[in-house]
């Protein structure tokens, strides 16, 4: 994929997930093309390696759990007043479980990292966007428009997540602010897939074997958020862009 320098020269934008996968190749991206970013992601180590890779001034990391309010008031400390964009990209799995297999434990802490926190960290962040008009990428799934993706708890997160921000880009639109959902299909990334109940892996597992599933670079995903992040889609709105190798028409 080729940067497109000074793309966001002068353009403050948060990335979440920001240590591994599409959250790395996205912040990556968006510093290569002029932005300060501020990048979060739970593991500390992550951002300290992201950190030695970018090094400058142009890069704010705060490690920290987005389900945590404690994060999120310190990613929009971070942004020190200014903020043109925001990417949720950081997610979980749940093991494949099904609704009668999934455990409540699992069931609350994928809704409220997948869908909960994106929907705090735009609620917290909209006065800034709000200011100057900017732009909101969340990160949904191929799980977003089917039922043979993940386990409940995921499927039900990502469906919500596509609500969520056509929701955010009808009422917020009209003020400047443009909302858009990326879906990808597989991705390479350490996000983890593992199956933790037998009926997934019957119903689920042939579905994977059959569908002729393309496997994405981080690269590629980043690619699109960044162009839904940046000016050149000033007309797209409340959009759902599958970035999934064909999966979507299968």
């Amino acid at each position: 994929m080729t940067d497109t320098p000074h793309r966001f020269a002068d353009r403050t934008v948060v990335v979440t997930g920001a240590g591994s996968g599409i959250g790395r190749a996205t912040a990556v991206r968006l510093h290569a093309e002029g932005a300060t970013v501020v990048a979060t992601d739970v593991v500390a180590d992550r951002l300290a390696d992201l950190a030695a890779a970018l090094g400058g001034d142009r890069l704010r990391v705060v490690a920290g759990d987005v389900a945590d309010a404690g994060t999120i008031d310190r990613v929009v400390a971070a942004a020190d007043g200014r903020l043109d964009g925001l990417a949720n990209v950081a997610g979980i799995m749940d093991g494949f479980l099904p609704a009668g297999e999934v455990d409540d434990d699992t069931w609350d802490r994928v809704i409220r990292v997948n869908l909960t926190a994106p929907l705090r960290l735009v609620r917290a962040t909209l006065p800034l966007l709000l200011d100057g008009g900017g732009a909101v990428v969340n990160v949904a799934s191929e799980a977003a428009f089917r039922g043979s993706a993940a386990g409940a708890a995921y499927t039900a997160s990502k469906h919500g997540v596509v609500g969520l921000t056509k929701n955010i880009a009808f009422m917020y639109g009209p003020q400047g602010v443009r909302a858009n959902v990326v879906a990808p299909g597989p991705v390479a990334t350490n996000i983890g897939g593992q199956m933790r109940s037998g009926l997934a892996a019957e119903r689920v597992g042939p579905v994977m074997q059959t569908a002729g599933l393309v496997v994405a670079q981080p690269e590629s995903l980043a690619a699109a958020i960044v162009w839904l992040l940046s000016d050149e889609s000033a007309n797209v709105n409340g959009a759902v862009l599958p970035s999934d190798g064909g999966w979507s028409v299968v």
